[in-house]
């Protein structure tokens, strides 16, 4: 599907399906969702460029996603789409800088794009220029991640006040769900770094000193922001790896320590009830001279002294606080 974006008379106006001459003249970004093969052509004819395949968009080597040719800048990155879904992906969003307007050509909907759309609707000089347009986009797939990774680090802080709850509340805690929780933060964390990595070698190729494109004074300032915001989420990113570490350390802890409360439960259980096996094993024995056999409060000796020894044996964990 084409969408193209005309500004005039302070108003944005988008149009659908084939571009039409008076609209081109007038687009300042024009938008490819899933083109398919005539939409590619009819836009290459009017661009007099060629548009990047879906395989070329997928290449790894910067080479064939950063490049210039024919007057134009291709500008291929990694962005996050499912970004509030339990699993995040990355998936390719070109980006073909012409003096004339901004071509994108995407296979996915990542919302950074419709966020920047709808804005664009209510101030109109977002789409003035094909610049721009770049740097609002750019600038909107930030937001978007800025935003991902703030709800990770909230999430985060009531995770920590879960796992370090007092006993009462922590044995009502589900770890299987904590733990599933936290595997979901850590991809969205792997993701958004991919993406900030990928945007970043994006923006700093667009503002080399050597690129032939010649762009105007304010781009290159605004860029040179971009890049800062974009470290500053880095860093970001790597403090919240820290705290899944630390998350995933104590959640895996206090596992252990409950594991190892029952285990010595169980072992204590043993240890108390050796001594009472013991009495019990000494007098099942079928030896012919046992003297207490004949005796009329055999019985109840037997199980007194069954029941002293295990609350003697009780009495010693409990006084070395072992219990």
């Amino acid at each position: 599907m084409i969408t193209a974006y005309c500004v005039g008379n302070e108003h944005l106006s988008s149009h659908h399906g084939f571009v039409t001459a008076e609209h081109f003249q007038k687009a300042t970004w024009i938008d490819l969702f899933e083109p398919s093969m005539e939409e590619e052509h009819h836009l290459e004819g009017l661009l007099a460029l060629e548009l990047p395949t879906r395989e070329e968009m997928r290449a790894i080597e910067d080479s064939i996603r950063l490049y210039e040719s024919n007057g134009a800048v291709y500008l291929t990155a990694k962005v996050m789409v499912n970004s509030e879904s339990e699993y995040p992906r990355l998936d390719d969003l070109t980006f073909v800088l012409t003096a004339r307007c901004l071509v994108t050509v995407r296979y996915a909907e990542p919302k950074a794009v419709r966020l920047f759309a709808s804005r664009a609707e209510h101030q109109p000089s977002a789409c003035v220029n094909s610049e721009n347009v770049l740097l609002g986009l750019l600038g909107a797939l930030l937001e978007r991640i800025a935003d991902s990774i703030g709800r990770v680090g909230s999430d985060l802080d009531d995770l920590v006040h879960q796992v370090l709850a007092p006993d009462e509340t922590r044995r009502r805690l589900d770890y299987t769900a904590l733990l599933r929780q936290l595997e979901c933060k850590q991809i969205l964390i792997a993701r958004a770094r991919g993406s900030l990595a990928s945007l970043n070698r994006l923006v700093s190729f667009v503002s080399k000193p050597a690129l032939e494109y010649q762009l105007s004074k304010s781009f290159k300032p605004r860029a040179t922001t971009l890049l800062h915001d974009i470290q500053s989420l880095v860093d970001h990113t790597a403090f919240l790896a820290n705290n899944i570490s630390f998350e995933l350390a104590a959640i895996l802890g206090m596992i252990n320590v409950e594991q190892n409360g029952i285990i010595k439960i169980f072992s204590v259980a043993a240890v108390v009830f050796m001594p009472p096996t013991l009495v019990a094993s000494i007098y099942g024995m079928n030896f012919d001279v046992m003297p207490e056999l004949k005796l009329g409060f055999g019985y109840p000796l037997a199980l007194g002294l069954m029941v002293a020894s295990a609350i003697v044996t009780y009495w010693m964990f409990k006084r070395r606080g072992w219990l």
